[in-house]
């Protein structure tokens, strides 16, 4: 029997302790299409199609799980994918062994985040059931979200939070697990090591940053937040002691005059961070962590190979730069993880953390959502209902 576990109890098993010769279960209602927006190159808005014969997801692996779609949302990350930014990596990762000679990528789905409704189980899948109410980040080397239907490793997926619709839990995924990758997994900040820690968020404002600050002030940190004057009403809603605006003058300037932080969480990237570093204590174990890196450009710029090793060395000299001076530096990436979800559904349902939704598209204005989402400066997220009443 091959198990795997997780938090919350999570276990999937092989049936009968041997490997499946097809991890799937039919469905009574068999279907080979659906309703999907898609890409057939990559472009500005102009490349979105809306279709009603992509094909239908199948359950290839016994741990993956089929969701029907109630409410997805769209990231930063969506307008980059349309233009084709890191479609190297991606590509390398949908097809590591070049098994698929001669086909693409195409019809490409975008959408990452998802709240819906669990429709079939892989045979492996013991922790989810038909007819559960799930959430999920899908990573971007998958098929997304802005359809009908989409599959999921069932170690992507967690129940959705009880006191959250479908339209509001959709906009939580993919900030949700950018942010706990940067500050928890990467950052090593929890719950037991916050408290009293000085905290500074660059873009608060943003998805990843207005869930950056309820998390720092879930786990009892200081946290003060960087965003434009008409966006510090909801920034101080939402917690933060201190919000800078960085129009207001010169942001170095204004930051040196607060105390010295325990950790900084960069969204924005570009000149922050040849001066953000010092801001943190020296020799006390303060970190930057930044969302913003040169990975995917530098795999579509060099190509798989060169690409990865520019990477290693600007990632390895920049480290020991500041490592030298006192400091750590890292890196920090989205990272799908269903465990992780589970912890952010209980902070979510005790109260902790909210969504902020910017706006709610119907699925047929998926085009208008991405131009609302081109546009900038939202304030929270941009959220598609999928199914009309939610």
């Amino acid at each position: 029997m091959l198990s795997w576990g997780a938090a919350g109890g999570r276990v999937l098993r092989w049936a009968n302790g041997r490997v499946p010769t097809r991890g799937f279960r039919a469905s009574p209602r068999a279907r080979i299409a659906m309703p999907s927006w898609v890409i057939d190159r990559y472009g500005s808005n102009d490349v979105l199609r809306f279709t009603r014969e992509m094909m239908f997801p199948i359950i290839h692996f016994p741990n993956e799980v089929i969701i029907k779609v109630h409410a997805a949302s769209l990231n930063p990350i969506d307008l980059s994918m349309r233009s084709g930014y890191g479609a190297t990596a991606l590509n390398m990762k949908r097809d590591p062994l070049k098994l698929k000679a001669g086909e693409t990528e195409f019809p490409l789905t975008l959408g990452r985040d998802v709240s819906g409704v669990v429709m079939e189980c892989g045979l492996g899948v013991s922790y989810f059931k038909p007819g559960d109410e799930v959430w999920a980040a899908i990573p971007p080397w998958k098929q997304g979200t802005l359809s009908e239907f989409v599959v999921a490793s069932g170690n992507e997926v967690s129940f959705k939070p009880k006191c959250l619709s479908h339209t509001e839990a959709a906009a939580l995924p993919y900030v949700g697990l950018t942010a706990w990758s940067a500050l928890n997994q990467v950052g090593g900040l929890n719950q037991s090591n916050c408290s009293g820690k000085r905290i500074l968020i660059l873009g608060a404002s943003g998805g990843v940053g207005t869930f950056a600050v309820q998390l720092m002030k879930a786990w009892d940190a200081h946290v003060t937040a960087v965003c434009s004057h008409d966006a510090s009403t909801l920034v101080k809603k939402l917690g933060a002691d201190d919000v800078i605006d960085y129009k207001s003058g010169n942001l170095e300037e204004q930051l040196k005059t607060l105390p010295l932080f325990d950790f900084i969480l960069d969204n924005v990237g570009g000149s922050t961070e040849k001066w953000a570093l010092d801001l943190l204590k020296k020799w006390s174990g303060a970190t930057y962590v930044t969302l913003v890196t040169p990975f995917l450009i530098n795999m579509d710029r060099l190509g798989v190979a060169d690409g990865m090793l520019q990477t290693g060395v600007t990632v390895g000299s920049k480290t020991l730069k500041h490592l030298l001076k006192g400091v750590h530096y890292r890196w920090a990436f989205f990272m799908p993880s269903g465990p992780s979800l589970d912890e952010i559904a209980e902070l979510v349902d005790s109260g902790k953390i909210q969504p902020v939704i910017d706006e709610v598209f119907s699925f047929s204005e998926v085009p208008e959502a991405f131009l609302k989402l081109e546009g900038g400066h939202a304030r929270g997220k941009t959220v598609i209902n999928v199914i009309s009443r939610q």
